[in-house]
């Protein structure tokens, strides 16, 4: 695989020096069928409880986001939508962050948007990454082969499309998958909630955003797997996309 040029991604918003960048790394790629061969999707970020959510806990009525994409215009940065439009916080205010956690997964269970949660250091840590280093490619395993995704992390957002639609459009491009972190319990209950929505069901499936979401975290919460993210956005001509696929465990051409 060609080695990235370093003219590459200085701002998002220069879309002819992205393409120059993204036009090295494969968008879909068939791998040959003897070397294909199904990706487990990772555990989920919390196992979810069994017990019923009480319902007064909840308001279902104001969502943060909607399988629309008339919100989402580009990669102009998401407008922040208040956890109290989605949770009654004053009532879940004295639980326990496990309490809470189990709550806002069973609630997102089944309704078509992801629910997750993750440690409050955790989520400061990908903050200070992303104010680094915005920008990473993901494969997406489909069958015999992989289409490649690019993420934009501007926190507390996550941003997926597909590689090739941002290649074509640019920064217009529709977003398929936005990611909101919620830090209102992170002082007091060490606890940040984190909400999927997957505007483009065409594009991408529930199980398909769920297993991005987790993936893109590990790149940059994993030591290891960081150093590929920050010699994308800073050392493009020593990124070889073949070095992700790798750590991802995905055959390789």
């Amino acid at each position: 695989m060609q080695r990235l040029t370093s003219r590459i991604l200085r701002t998002a918003a220069s879309y002819s020096t992205s393409t120059t960048l993204l036009n090295h790394a494969s968008s879909n790629c068939v791998i040959p069928k003897q070397f294909s061969r199904a990706l487990s999707l990772q555990p989920n970020l919390r196992k979810l409880q069994e017990r019923a959510v009480p319902g007064d806990f909840v308001k279902w009525g104001s969502l943060g986001f909607f399988r629309t994409s008339r919100f989402a215009t580009g990669f102009a940065p998401l407008q922040p939508k208040p956890l109290d439009s989605i949770m009654d916080i004053e009532r879940v205010k004295d639980r326990s962050a496990e309490d809470i956690a189990s709550i806002w997964d069973d609630y997102h269970l089944g309704r078509g948007h992801i629910g997750a949660s993750m440690k409050a250091n955790l989520y400061f840590l990908l903050e200070q990454r992303a104010a680094d280093c915005q920008y990473f490619v993901i494969p997406l395993w489909r069958g015999s082969g992989y289409t490649t995704m690019f993420a934009q992390v501007q926190m507390p957002h996550i941003i997926f499309t597909g590689l090739e639609d941002y290649k074509a459009r640019g920064t217009q491009a529709t977003p398929y998958f936005t990611v909101s972190y919620h830090k209102e319990f992170a002082e007091s209950k060490d606890l940040v909630l984190v909400r999927g929505d997957v505007v483009l069901t065409s594009k991408l499936s529930d199980t398909e955003a769920q297993w991005l979401l987790e993936t893109a975290q590990s790149f940059y919460l994993n030591d290891m797997r960081y150093k590929l993210v920050e010699r994308f956005n800073k050392e493009t001509r020593d990124f070889e996309f073949k070095d992700v696929l790798q750590a991802l465990d995905m055959p390789t051409m």
